[in-house]
């Protein structure tokens, strides 16, 4: 674990996407977005097609973020690297995508809130990645992972869009809203309340006259303004949020949450289906996630059993840790999704 970069068996190349569906997004975002893409070891040696492997991040993430160094940590661009340097795993094309905004996320979602991320993922990212490198080009060789919000696009992508992905791991992603979401909005309101007499848009004139200054509180109010932007926009772009000012529940919009909650789109027939259609699906989360993701992993576990997804095709798993600090983990269900797609 070396406290500086580390040689590398394969190789990473850095390209930038133009994107068409992103062009004019509502929040003003670059319509231009890096691209990380992984190319294993021998990958320049030989005519190989590979199957892929599609990397969503958490909230707040953006591409620039995965090389970043902590102590006793290596980055998981380097964690990847040396599962495949072993050549015990059959290799992948591994693609790292962008989906930041100004709010932090879209949740890879398609929003007039936020823009066409999951359009933008699965009709421009994929061809492209498909086009310009050797992979395998369909689906039951093609997979998504990712962790936190992440782990959700891995969840709710493949349901969405089972002719894309054929294959998904899910780190703690956001499951069972009503565990993980609503226990934070007497919270929120009671933040916006005190801090801002209740209004979103005085946040955010405080929020950007302070670029490099915010606090942790901020990135909570933000995140919860993000979601709403993901599941609850109007066609306008209004962004409607879920509870009113005492943090009570609005049903008409709540049920608009939901119908993007994991867990309950597995129980509809045509996300079942999907399910049904998966190659491999791997879930996991740490048992003492502070959001309560191992409940929600629990909850989209018992989702794809009932589904009827075969259990050799399911990984479920609950290990000892919090929600953040797993990027070793990650290689793990990259090792396993190799396995089942090759």
């Amino acid at each position: 674990m070396l406290p500086w970069s580390a040689e590398l068996a394969g190789r990473f190349e850095r390209p930038t996407f133009e994107s068409s569906l992103l062009r004019g997004n509502p929040l003003g975002d670059p319509h231009e977005r890096p691209v990380l893409v992984y190319l294993p070891p021998g990958y320049d040696e030989s005519e190989q097609r590979y199957p892929s492997i599609y990397v969503a991040m958490g909230y707040t993430g953006h591409l620039g973020m995965w090389f970043n160094r902590t102590p006793f940590r290596q980055p998981y661009p380097e964690l990847l690297d040396a599962l495949f340097a072993t050549g015990e795993v059959p290799p992948a094309i591994v693609v790292f995508v962008d989906a930041w905004t100004r709010l932090g996320g879209s949740q890879y979602l398609d929003s007039p809130g936020t823009g066409r991320y999951h359009s933008y993922l699965c009709d421009e990212i994929v061809p492209w990645v498909d086009a310009r490198y050797r992979t395998v080009a369909d689906r039951d060789h093609r997979a998504i992972t990712g962790k936190s919000s992440g782990g959700y696009a891995a969840m709710v992508t493949p349901l969405l869009r089972p002719d894309v992905f054929g294959a998904l791991a899910t780190h703690a992603g956001d499951a069972a809203f009503e565990l993980c979401y609503q226990p934070e909005f007497p919270v929120r309101a009671r933040q916006l309340r005190d801090l801002y007499e209740g209004s979103y848009e005085k946040f955010f004139a405080d929020f950007e006259s302070r670029a490099g200054q915010n606090t942790h509180q901020d990135l909570e109010l933000l995140e919860m303004y993000g979601y709403a932007a993901a599941y609850s926009a109007e066609e306008d772009g209004t962004v409607l949020l879920p509870y009113d000012e005492l943090g009570r529940v609005i049903p008409e919009v709540w049920e608009r949450w939901l119908s993007r909650d994991p867990v309950e789109m597995a129980a509809q027939p045509e996300y079942a289906e999907a399910l049904r259609s998966m190659r491999a699906v791997w879930i996991d989360a740490g048992r003492q996630d502070e959001y309560y993701l191992d409940l929600g992993a629990t909850a989209f576990h018992q989702a794809v059993r009932e589904a009827g997804v075969p259990d050799q095709r399911v990984h479920f798993e609950l290990f000892e840790g919090k929600h953040g600090g797993i990027e070793y983990r990650y290689p793990l269900a990259v090792a396993w999704l190799c396995k089942q797609l090759s």
